[in-house]
């Protein structure tokens, strides 16, 4: 009996290690093209994000943005001044204070895309964030073409991601949070 207890808890071991190497090793990478689509959905979390976005709204990749995620005490001024926004940011960036996190903001960006009538979105986020934020999306707005932008990060390699503690922690927080995500879609 204690062996088989033993030999069940190898296993489950096994299988989740084996699966996160997988989970990392097919970590989306940044498209050689870029369609384009209705809008832009950034969620925050870092500038290098919110650039990205900034670039394909200002290359006319979508008519509109929103930066989901944002602070309550950041003002749309503010917001402005860090992505370098001109004319577009004024006309065509909508900011979103709702989603605190990622299901919460896929939830606020579905709301958006309903209100404005938009069919394809493309979704702006860290590279090992993207498999999640694509999870709650795709639950939130079925029928919703979604198209990954997955960026990386300042600071985070992932290329050698096994020789740095702090990435491999990241990744594996991630990886938790990714099969939650799994979850809790399908049994809602």
């Amino acid at each position: 009996m204690i062996r088989g207890f033993i030999l069940a808890i190898v296993l489950v071991v096994v299988f989740y290690a084996l699966s996160f190497v997988l989970f990392v090793s097919t970590l989306p990478h940044m498209p050689d093209t870029m369609p384009r689509a209705d809008g832009i959905v950034a969620l925050t979390g870092g500038d290098t994000r919110l650039d990205a976005a900034a670039s394909l709204l200002e290359h006319g990749r979508a008519k509109r943005m929103l930066v989901s995620g944002v602070d309550q005490a950041t003002s749309r001024a503010t917001l402005k001044n860090v992505m370098h926004g001109g004319t577009w940011f004024d006309c065509c960036v909508d900011l979103g204070y709702a989603g605190e996190d990622t299901r919460g903001n896929a939830q606020e960006a579905a709301d958006w895309a309903r209100d404005h009538g938009f069919k394809s979105i493309v979704l702006v986020t860290a590279r090992y964030h993207m498999p999640r934020a694509l999870q709650e999306f795709r639950h939130r707005m079925p029928g919703m073409t979604l198209i990954p932008y997955p960026v990386e990060e300042n600071g985070i390699d992932l290329s050698a991601w096994w020789r740095h503690r702090s990435t491999t922690l990241l990744l594996q927080r991630e990886y938790a949070k990714y099969l939650t995500a799994l979850v809790m879609t399908a049994i809602t």
